[in-house]
């Protein structure tokens, strides 16, 4: 079976999850946070290279005091509470996104994690926290002008992989599969650039009820699939 080097997930249906159980919608979120837990063992085991996973966008930022709060608590407790296990499975910690969006107490988490798994050779582990597709080329456009400063050669010289290198995703290979959970068909500003010739899988499973099961159904339709990249 052909594996993909890159997946990429848009974890959705956390909300909704919970509504249909009568849950509080926070508490959808817990358990979305359990199901990464679970997912995360069964990309290593199914050696993959690479997972980008898309846990809070800039979007996301909208929503109640109440319920952002408790996203950052969860993003920071799940953090602190695996560091160690992330270090003892080789697993290398990316963060995506805009950090100067978080607390000073959040950043300095993503720079301890990133910065201690650095050098681990295992699976990417890609957490897209206050990302924005747009806003992410955005920001690369804005480094790239001051980086140029109007030097006409420097600016004739900017293609592709000038573009790639100032992109929050720098040094990681394009996506082979973007699976979005819970029935949407969209998206949703994730990973732009990076999925332009991704295989893409819907599922009608929320994201609590993701399961490693539900992964390998992704896996195995991909496996199917016939990739000409544009040609």
């Amino acid at each position: 079976m052909t594996t993909p080097n890159h997946v990429a997930i848009i974890m959705d249906g956390n909300r909704r999850w919970a509504v249909r159980r009568g849950l509080s919608r926070i508490e959808g979120h817990r358990h979305g946070l359990e199901a990464l837990r679970k997912i995360v063992p069964a990309f290593i085991e199914r050696k993959i290279s690479v997972v980008s996973l898309f846990a809070f966008s800039t979007e996301n930022w909208r929503r109640t005091q109440e319920e952002v709060s408790v996203l950052m608590g969860l993003i920071k407790r799940a953090f602190e509470e695996h560091f160690q296990w992330l270090r003892e499975h080789d697993v290398r910690v990316r963060i995506a996104g805009r950090w100067s969006d978080f607390s000073e107490d959040i950043q300095r988490i993503f720079r301890e994690v990133t910065e201690a798994t650095a050098h681990n050779t295992g699976l990417t582990a890609n957490f897209c926290l206050s990302y924005g597709g747009r806003e992410e080329l955005a920001q690369a456009a804005r480094r790239i002008a001051e980086e140029a400063g109007g030097n006409p050669a420097a600016l004739a010289a900017i293609d592709e992989d000038v573009v790639g290198c100032h992109l929050y995703t720098a040094g990681l290979p394009d996506v082979d599969l973007l699976i979005r959970t819970s029935g949407e068909h969209r998206i949703s500003n994730f990973l732009l650039w990076q999925s332009a010739y991704a295989e893409l899988y819907f599922t009608e499973a929320h994201w609590p009820d993701f399961t490693p099961a539900e992964l390998d159904k992704a896996l195995a339709e991909f496996s199917t699939r016939k990739r000409n990249f544009g040609t």
